[in-house]
Formats: structure tokens, sequence, C-alpha cells
């Protein structure tokens, strides 16, 4: 945003954030999107016109075992913060959702009107939270717009690489940095190599998804809500990226098959269709340019 030249200030609890990641320039409040009275003041302080929610639990895996957690935080802590937004005057809203709402429709491209099906706490939420932000903007008329992310990865610059180990790509860096044989969960589905087929999305698009979606949200006329996907809309297998992950890295060491997880769809692939028309956005980067933007974060983080 900042690179853009917009005026941002950030909240942010810090729980998986650093604080040195962001520019000198950007004011910084070390605070919770649950603290209703410091939301107040921070959006009144610096005369905030809109806001760009992302803060959010995002483990599929932890949303299953402690499903109260996330609803509590997710969704509870998002109305608390649409008050706060209703009562600022604040007029502008833009929601950071994901894939996970659709759950595991069986189509080739997955559409905005594709029905959404969640299959666990963790997508349950972000269909909710979706839910809540558009009957929040028709009550107190402001203007939203909803992300629906499908797989994220990639680094736009070494130094702001994830450093988490949840996510495919990472996982499987942190396996042959550990000398072990990546991990396949099931190669039996109904594709063309029997692995799962994802849509990979560059953290760098994504970035600039949301500064389209900011700037469309900040036109004169802009009203209503928006639903969009952020994808690629192309699809990439596991094994395809193991592979990918082996030329990169220079290890090729074949991968080991193990079982399906529960819950993982054969095949789940946006259509990019209408982030196109709506925001005037389209992914530019490819899947090799996020590995390798991600493996160099990775070697810097965990020489």
């Amino acid at each position: 945003m900042t690179g853009a030249g917009e005026r941002v200030v950030v909240l942010d609890d810090l729980s998986t954030g650093t604080a040195a990641r962001l520019g000198p320039d950007v004011p910084f409040v070390r605070g919770s999107a649950l603290d209703t009275g410091l939301v107040e003041r921070v959006l009144a302080e610096h005369s905030v016109t809109g806001v760009v929610h992302l803060a959010a639990h995002k483990q599929v895996g932890e949303s299953v075992a402690r499903p109260t957690r996330y609803y509590r935080d997710n969704v509870g802590g998002l109305a608390d913060l649409l008050d706060a937004v209703a009562g600022a005057g604040v007029q502008r809203f833009l929601f950071s959702s994901s894939a996970a709402v659709y759950g595991n429709p069986d189509v080739d491209l997955i559409t905005e009107d594709t029905p959404c099906a969640p299959v666990n706490p963790y997508g349950e939420t972000k269909l909710a939270g979706e839910w809540l932000v558009r009957a929040a903007g028709r009550a107190h008329g402001f203007a939203t717009t909803c992300l629906r992310y499908f797989n994220v990865a990639g680094a736009t610059a070494p130094e702001l690489a994830d450093t988490g180990v949840f996510n495919v790509v990472p996982m499987v860096f942190d396996r042959l940095t550990r000398d072990e044989a990546p991990r396949i969960f099931g190669a039996d589905y109904d594709t063309p190599d029997g692995t799962c087929i994802r849509d990979y999305i560059h953290v760098a698009d994504l970035a600039d998804a949301h500064l389209a979606a900011a700037r469309r949200l900040s036109a004169p006329d802009t009203v209503g809500d928006l639903t969009v996907n952020i994808g690629r809309g192309e699809g990439v297998s596991v094994r395809e990226l193991v592979t990918l992950i082996g030329e990169v890295t220079g290890d090729t060491r074949p991968a080991v098959v193990e079982d399906r997880r529960p819950g993982d769809a054969p095949r789940a692939v946006a259509s990019a269709e209408l982030a196109a028309r709506e925001l005037g956005w389209k992914a530019r980067q490819g899947v090799r340019d996020m590995v390798d933007s991600a493996w160099r974060g990775w070697q810097l983080h965990h020489s």
C-alpha cells in the first residue's frame, strides 16, 4: 500500500507478525482488534477512511481442535471491529476471506457462484465473516469487498518470507533441510498424476489484488458489496510442485507417498475472471517465481 502512495496505520497484536517488517514511516499500534476501545481511538486519531482486515487464526487443524477459539476471535472479533468501524463513520471495508468457504466442490473451476459448503471450522468462520461484513455494510451504509484467497506462496523479498511451516512449500523445504524426503498425502485421486491439484498465488500478486480492491472501494460511486476469488486460474498438482521444488533447491530425492488427509479435495482451482473484470487485476507471477522467492527467504531465515 505505502509503495503505491497510500497512507496507512497498522494495528497488530504481533502474535504472528513482526513490527520490524514495517517501513519506518508507517505508524504502528500494538494491540488487538478485540480491544474495541483501542480500535475506536486508532480510527479517530488517524482519521481512518477505510479498513483492510487481515487478522484471523487460519490453521485448519487447529480450528478442528479449538473451534471455540476460532469462532470467538475470527467472528466475534470481527463483529466488534465492524461496530467500531460503523461508529467511526468509516465508509470502506476490505475483508480477507478464503477459498476454504467452498469446501470440496466437484467442479473444474470454482466461481464466486459455486455453492459454499466449508468442511472445517476455519472455513466456517470465514464464511460467517463474509455474511457479517455484508450485513454490516448494508445496515450502516459502507461499501465492502471480500477477497477469497486460494493457496498463497512466495515472498516479496527474502527478509519478508513466511517463517512458519504450515503450508505445502515451507513444509517441503523443512523436510529437505532436515535431510528427509518430501511427503505427498495421497496419490490415488482422480487427477492426471493421482495427487491433489491446487491454484497457487504469489503473495506479491495478492498484495496487488488488495491495492486494486482498496482503490475500487475508494471510487466515489462505489456502493454495496463485492466478493471475488484471488487465484491464477491454473492448477498445479502436488507432485508437480514437489518436482519443481526439487529443481529449485537442487534436492531431487523422490517424495514419500503417505495416506490421504481427511477433507482434501482432489481439485481446487479458481476462476479469476471476476477479479479481472471488477478489479482490473490479474496474477502476473508463476509457480516457479513463488518457489524461487520462498526458497531465498527460507535460506535467509534457516541458514
